[in-house]
């Protein structure tokens, strides 16, 4: 089954918690601080697989959870990362944020990764807090809770060459006929349901890979018969072979399909990440199929007719193989000339080591109603949740981290008084005492 589009759900593992543990050993009475630090989560990851085609793997399972790391202990022994989740997707493979719409990534090498939730960090042993001042600190801090949402994965086939045109032009035949590929044909319409993706060898170490797109009609473009589920197969191909009936069974005008196919791929929404205005724009080469059947005239007539539009025609037989090796070469010559442009989109992606460090300076306050504040930024919220809230000293720090910032000082800017409640990320403080700008559970 092809499947081209799917949503998931990815849940990150959350970083194992750091120790509060000290050193007990004979002749060390006043042994230090000595907790290890929690490991960190495993993250999801998706991976090209070169030998996937469809994302059939995802339509019976849309969440997948990585394991959580292993807590700090004591020694300074650190706990275990969690393994990361690696998902393995077809190239071609665009990644969603489901929720907000963003392109996360657009994978389209094999082997490329990208971390679609990143695992939470350990959280540090309580070695880390001793000083001078405090050197036997009596708390360590919570793992960071594991990136979690939604995505949907897109899939744009990677061909070289597109094959597009009516249904029953002969579409899947010419691809048979010229590759290894072996799609199922019959004489009717829409036998092509998905599309097919072949291999065309044209001499010693010169191949491209080509793909017959479902059978476009009129109106395509606004979702009748199969077009608008798989027009956006057509936006990575870098040549377009546009396939005509010349047969005299049809009943149509070839040169009228042809503007009728081409008017569809004009219309299309091309999505922002392409590189193309739409999809006329993308170049065409025109094979006139079926002329071991076809009258000679109207075979004459179509391809001057198309010629002094400025297109390359090629009459061929997708029966016979009558004409192929000359599209064939053809069409290996022009790829060789023209190389491929890497879509917008495609850039590096985050690995788990290159995340960004906790930035406690970057934060707002807001006054949300009467007598209630919200304090956001990723930096200050994942200290929050990584903070022991139930041990005295762990909360302490948090306080000077909130004083030391300015987050008190901005508070009360905003009004706050007494008693009026602050939120950072879903854990709700009673901002108290103004003198001493602090913040109570």
């Amino acid at each position: 089954m092809f499947v081209d589009r799917v949503e998931i759900e990815v849940i990150a593992g959350d970083g194992g918690r750091g120790a509060a543990t000290f050193r007990h050993e004979k002749y060390v009475p006043l042994g230090g601080p000595n907790g290890g630090d929690g490991g960190r989560g495993g993250s999801v990851i998706l991976q090209v697989d070169p030998h996937l085609t469809t994302l059939l793997d995802f339509r019976y399972r849309r969440t997948y959870r990585a394991p959580r790391g292993e807590d700090g202990q004591s020694k300074d022994m650190f706990g275990r990362n969690g393994a990361d989740l690696i998902l393995k997707a077809p190239a071609g493979t665009l990644v969603y944020d489901a929720d907000a719409g963003d392109l996360l990534g657009d994978l389209t090498r094999p082997g490329e990764r990208l971390v679609a939730a990143a695992g939470g960090r350990g959280g540090r042993g309580n070695s880390h807090f001793a000083s001078s001042t405090h050197q036997a600190p009596k708390f360590a801090e919570k793992g960071e809770p594991g990136e979690r949402r939604r995505i949907r994965l897109d899939l744009k086939l990677l061909a070289d060459v597109g094959v597009i045109g009516y249904p029953n032009v002969g579409k899947s035949s010419l691809v048979a006929a010229i590759s290894a590929a072996r799609p199922k044909i019959a004489d009717y319409p829409f036998t092509t349901l998905t599309p097919n993706l072949g291999l065309v060898s044209a001499g010693a170490l010169r191949s491209f890979v080509i793909a017959d797109i479902p059978g476009l009609v009129e109106n395509a473009s606004e979702g009748c018969g199969l077009g608008h589920q798989f027009l956006r197969h057509i936006e990575r191909t870098r040549l377009l072979v546009h396939v005509l009936d010349l047969s005299p069974t049809t009943g149509r005008e070839p040169t009228q399909d042809f503007k009728i196919v081409n008017r569809e791929l004009e219309r299309y929404h091309v999505e922002p990440e392409s590189h193309l205005n739409n999809l006329l724009n993308l170049p065409q080469v025109v094979a006139l199929n079926k002329i071991d059947v076809a009258d000679d005239k109207l075979v004459r007539h179509t391809q001057k007719t198309l010629s002094d539009g400025g297109y390359q025609v090629f009459p061929i037989s997708a029966t016979t193989h009558q004409g192929l090796s000359a599209l064939v070469y053809y069409l290996m010559d022009y790829l060789e000339s023209h190389p491929y442009l890497q879509p917008v989109a495609d850039h590096l992606y985050l690995t788990v080591k290159d995340l960004p460090k906790r930035n406690l300076k970057d934060w707002s306050a807001v006054m949300e109603g009467r007598h209630r504040f919200r304090v956001s930024g990723d930096g200050i919220e994942k200290v929050v949740v990584m903070t022991d809230l139930d041990n005295r000293e762990a909360l302490s720090r948090l306080h000077r981290l909130f004083e030391k910032s300015g987050i008190n000082r901005k508070l009360k800017e905003l009004g706050a008084a007494d008693g009026d409640t602050v939120v950072i990320r879903e854990i709700e403080f009673e901002y108290y005492d103004e003198n001493s700008h602090t913040l109570e559970l």
